[in-house]
This record gives C-alpha cells, structure tokens and sequence, in this order.
C-alpha cells in the first residue's frame, strides 16, 4: 500500500481517478490532493482536496462524484454514553387508519417519561416540509420513503430513538431503508389491523373518497399493501379487540429494553 508523509501533494489526472473511488490510502498528516481535468473535461470548478484526516476514500454516490466521507471525532457510541441510551429506527408500518400515529405518540411519551431522547417522523408531517414535491404516485412514493430512511438513519447515528410512522407499502423500499442502518437497529412495527376496522375508522376520511373515486391510488384499495414478512414486532387484534395505546407502546418499550436499547 503506498504511504503519503508530510507535505506532501499529490496530483492526480481526473482520467485516473476512478481507483481512488474503491482505495483507502493511509495519511498521517495534511496532504493536498490537486486533480487536473483530463482531456474531454471532467468536474466543473474542482481544482484540489486538502486532506487532514487518517484516511481518503473517494466516492461516487448516485450524481455525486469524487466526494469525501468525513469523520468526526466524536462519534456514535460517544453520543450514546451521553445520552444513555442507543440510537436505533422503529418503524412503524400498516394501513392508513390502523394506529400508525397513535402507537408512534404513546411510544414516544412512554420514552420521554422514561428520560430517553426519541423524536417521530410522521409521514404527514414529513410532506408538509421535506417531501413537499412528493405526490402519491407510486415512483414518488419511493422516493419519500428514500427521503425518510435517511434522515431516520441520521438520527439513529446522533443515538436518538426514531420512531418513523408510514404507510410504507412496498416492502423493497421498506427493506432498503433496513439496509441503511447495522444489523438489528432497524425494528421494524407492523399494524396488523384487517382493512375493515381501518375503513370503519376512517380518521381522515380518506377511505370514502377513494370508495367515490375521488382519490385514486389509495393504499388498500385500488393500490397494494405489502406486508412484512420477517418484522420485529407485531400489533394485531386480540379476541377481536384492539390494544390500547399504553399497552401497544408497552409492547415495543419491553423489545427495546431486552435488546439493550434504552442502556449504553
């Protein structure tokens, strides 16, 4: 492996790059990387790095080229100890109706009464900001879910427990956002609640306008729920009745202090 020492500067042909992209190269002090366009042009404006970190990994990432990962030196586990608690995404998943929300509160006050850091991403309230230029169209409906896994992640890392309620429906995108984080930190809640109790419901009234036709691509109805296969947790009816929102809440805090979530 080739060593770098101090004041050094190296200079690559942005033809050359591509190696960088999949290397780690060892830096014990600041080194400045200049990259030079190659013939045909490359990267508008990108002229050199300086590197003060122990280590250089160059990136493509989707439309994002030549880009650093930077390391801080405090880090999750630091944040952890500080916080008392690890850092992990709930995700709550289900029909519209089925108690999302409603589990996705109580879980968080149950924490919150409890002295552990949580914060909720809604689904509806995400639109209102973030995922404003979302429709429901089922390509956007893939992108929100993209949008919300990461920022979940985000939060997981800062050792916050997130609590994210959404519909969900795909079980690719759901399993894409598991994928983001280590192994076991994403908990995965399904609402396992029958269409028909959901439609009774009808908090919002969303399922009479898409029985009118009104809406169209609504969950459930003339668009697909896919549920979980493998979940973490799951809140379905017992003798036919619903659990209350402290016991559903009880249910998912009892998982997070066996797995030892709520210690650090």
């Amino acid at each position: 492996m080739t060593s770098i020492g101090a004041g050094s500067s190296l200079r690559f042909p942005l033809r050359d790059l591509s190696p960088l992209k999949a290397t780690s190269l060892p830096i014990p002090s600041p080194v400045r990387l200049t990259f030079m366009a190659a013939a045909g042009g490359g990267p508008a404006g990108l002229e050199s790095i300086d590197i003060g970190t122990n280590q250089l990994v160059m990136s493509t990432i989707g439309k994002s080229t030549n880009i650093v990962w930077h390391e801080c030196p405090v880090g999750k586990p630091e944040r952890q100890k500080l916080l008392r608690q690890k850092g992990c995404v709930i995700w709550i998943t289900g029909l519209s109706g089925s108690g999302k929300s409603t589990l996705a509160c109580a879980l968080s006050r149950e924490l919150h009464c409890r002295g552990k850091l949580t914060y909720v991403l809604d689904g509806d309230n995400i639109r209102h900001g973030l995922n404003r230029d979302l429709s429901f169209k089922a390509e956007d409906r893939v992108e929100n879910i993209r949008r919300t896994g990461e920022v979940a992640k985000l939060f997981a890392d800062a050792g916050v427990i997130c609590i994210a309620s959404l519909i969900s429906p795909y079980r690719e995108d759901r399993d894409a956002c598991r994928a983001l984080l280590p192994e076991n930190n994403f908990i995965e809640v399904f609402m396992n609640i029958p269409l028909e109790i959901c439609e009774a419901r009808d908090p919002k009234g969303l399922y009479k306008l898409a029985r009118s036709g009104k809406i169209k691509g609504f969950t459930g109805i003339d668009d697909p729920y896919e549920p979980p296969i493998n979940c973490e947790i799951e809140i379905q009816l017992r003798d036919g009745l619903c659990a209350s929102p402290s016991a559903m809440a009880e249910k998912v805090v009892t998982y997070l202090a066996e797995k030892g979530f709520l210690e650090a």
